[in-house]
């Protein structure tokens, strides 16, 4: 492995090892306006920005989430700390979820958890689900690290001018492979592998057709 190829792959695992998410502590304790809330946002969730111009979340997203019944209505034109719990979630998911699909993923939580007495919160599901993805990271770095080294494997018969680039492009190919297959697995497991989602998704469906 050459100098440049390790300095690639240490900068993707280093990267990986700066994710982090906002601690439940880091919520403001009261409700904010939408401009609040779309700073708030920009601010905590800066590092997931792929361009410094780039926006996390816009007020028309946040109001259509609100319209195709993603997101709870605000109060009194304020969102609370859980509105801003689903908001990350939503966040997440719309990179590679439909509005359908995170429909049927979030709407039977938001439904049972948001602003509910129960003894287990909105904000105890979100703790416990960023925990585990933080404690995935160290798995995700060692996946990455394996899935380059086999990359690197690749095309050994071609020029040697043309490796490079083309060994770039097989690790990207086994990346999206990856995204490709998980993505297959969430919405198989939507659309029959958990009838409650599979039923939250038609009954989403059938709602739009009757406004349009």
């Amino acid at each position: 492995m050459t100098i440049e190829e390790k300095d690639l792959l240490n900068s993707i695992l280093n990267s990986l090892s700066h994710i982090d998410f906002i601690k439940p502590e880091d919520f403001p304790n009261i409700d904010l306006y939408m401009d609040q809330v779309t700073t708030f946002m920009d601010t905590q969730l800066s590092a997931c920005k792929r361009h410094t111009e780039d926006k996390v979340l816009t007020k028309t997203m946040i109001n259509n989430y609100a319209k195709n019944n993603l997101l709870p209505p605000p109060v009194k034109k304020k969102y609370s700390k859980e509105h801003m719990l689903a908001l990350i979630f939503i966040y997440y998911f719309k990179n590679i979820l439909s509005i359908g699909d995170i429909q049927a993923i979030l709407n039977p939580i938001t439904d049972k958890y948001f602003a509910s007495d129960a003894s287990f919160s909105l904000e105890d599901i979100y703790t416990e689900i960023f925990r585990l993805e933080k404690a995935g990271i160290l798995n995700m770095q060692k996946d990455l690290t394996r899935k380059y080294q086999t990359s690197l494997q690749t095309f050994t018969d071609t020029p040697q001018e043309d490796q490079a680039e083309l060994q770039r492009f097989a690790f990207i190919c086994m990346l999206c492979f990856d995204v490709y297959m998980k993505k297959q697995l969430i919405e198989h497991m939507i659309d029959g592998r958990i009838p409650e989602m599979g039923k939250a998704k038609k009954s989403s469906e059938k709602s739009k057709k009757a406004d349009n």
